[in-house]
Formats: C-alpha cells, sequence, structure tokens
C-alpha cells in the first residue's frame, strides 16, 4: 500500500513538470515571435544595393564629377586672370611714376622760361667770371634770390661762399646762405645755378640790397651785384 502511494506521487509530479515546461515553451514562443514582427530579414543581393542607392543618389540630385580637362581650363582661366590684374595694376604704377617723373621736368622747363621780373637780371663781371642774379621771391620766411654764374676765362675758379658779402640799402651786412652754386667754376665751363637765401625778418623797409664775392684763396678777382631790387 506504502509502495502504491510512492509510485503515484513520483507520476504526479512528473505530470506536473511536463505541463510547466510545456507551458514555459508556448510562452517563450509566443514572445519571440512577437519580438520578431518588426524585423525582417536583410537582403544579401549586391546588385540590389547598388540599384537602391543609385536611385537614391538620383532622387536626392547626385554630384557631377568634372573631367580632368575641364578641371585644367578652369585652373588656367583662373591664373590668366590673376597674371592679367597684376600686369594691369603694374601698368597704372608705371603711369603715375611717369606722370611723378614728368611733373618736376614740367616745373622746371616752366621756371626756365620764366618771364624776368623787372629790374632783373641785375649783372656782374671780372676776369672772364659772370654772377648774375636772375630773380628774386620770398617763399617761407626767405628772399630768395635765383643766381646764374660762368666762367669763360681760361683758368679755373674757386670761391668760398661763407666769404659772400650782403649788404642792405642802409649800409647793414646781412646774413646769407646759398644751395646750389659750385665750389669750383672751371675754365670755358657751363652756366651753374644756384639760390641764395636771405631771412625776411632782416629785410624790414629794405628796398634794395647787394651782393660782393671774391674768389678763394687767391681773391684775384671781385664780383659785386649792386641795387638788387627786393621790395615787396
Amino acid at each position: 500500500m506504502k509502495l502504491n502511494s510512492t509510485v503515484l506521487l513520483t507520476l504526479i509530479l512528473l505530470t506536473l513538470m511536463l505541463g510547466a515546461g510545456s507551458v514555459s515553451a508556448f510562452w517563450g514562443f509566443t514572445l519571440g515571435s512577437a519580438a520578431l514582427k518588426g524585423v525582417s530579414t536583410p537582403d544579401a543581393r549586391p546588385t540590389s544595393k547598388f540599384a537602391s542607392s543609385k536611385a537614391s543618389n538620383s532622387q536626392h540630385g547626385g554630384v557631377a564629377l568634372l573631367k580632368e580637362q575641364e578641371i585644367l581650363k578652369i585652373v588656367k582661366a583662373r591664373i590668366e586672370g590673376k597674371t592679367k590684374a597684376a600686369k594691369s595694376d603694374k601698368l597704372e604704377e608705371d603711369e603715375e611714376d611717369t606722370s611723378n617723373k614728368k611733373k618736376p621736368e614740367e616745373k622746371g622747363s616752366d621756371a626756365a622760361e620764366e618771364k624776368p621780373q623787372a629790374g632783373f637780371p641785375v649783372n656782374a663781371q671780372s676776369d672772364g667770371v659772370s654772377l648774375a642774379v636772375q630773380s628774386a621771391r620770398y617763399s617761407g620766411g626767405n628772399l630768395l634770390l635765383r643766381v646764374k654764374m660762368q666762367n669763360k676765362g681760361s683758368d679755373s675758379v674757386r670761391f668760398l661762399y661763407s666769404f659772400l658779402d650782403v649788404t642792405d640799402d642802409k649800409g647793414r651786412t646781412l646774413s646769407a646762405s646759398t644751395d646750389g652754386l659750385p665750389s669750383e667754376l672751371p675754365a670755358n665751363g657751363p652756366t651753374f645755378s644756384g639760390t641764395v637765401s636771405i631771412p625776411t625778418a632782416l629785410l624790414d623797409e629794405v628796398k634794395t640790397i647787394s651782393l660782393a664775392l671774391t674768389d678763394y684763396p687767391a681773391q684775384k678777382l671781385r664780383l659785386e651785384v649792386a641795387n638788387i631790387p627786393v621790395k615787396r
């Protein structure tokens, strides 16, 4: 009687285990099927991939690739454009430089063709050496005398312009400075031009001035230009 109850209990336990296993398997299959509903099988065909990518590129407007010749043409055109621009800039600069160079020349020619002032030129000559005051004008707080010198003698003559004597019509000595006048006049040489500058503060109520210059160191000749009109 005891043996039969044990066998019965064993069968009941096996039945319960099998039932629980079946229920678990069914429940797991159901959950797995529900989870895999949104998953599709990947397409392993490569041609279909290329076709789909090509279709998507055509839909989005694909990038057009340029040929090598077209790229070279574009680069060449850009280089030529930059070169032309650089040449045009250089031409403009050259034209500006040329115009700037012409201005001083034109100014010099105008000065050469300047009409003589009243009372000018005032000349002095000694032993073939001449000194001429061509004009007088006031500029920048100074009286500027435009002077020309020439030596037609057979010997060269030297000058030291610190010995230049400048006096007014009242006999007073005036300070002066020179610019452009040569320290030596060669024999039978060309005409040299320069300026003698006198501060205007020294010329109040002065109507005329005089210049006197001797050669150095021999002091054999004396160039004296008197009664130079300087009245403003």
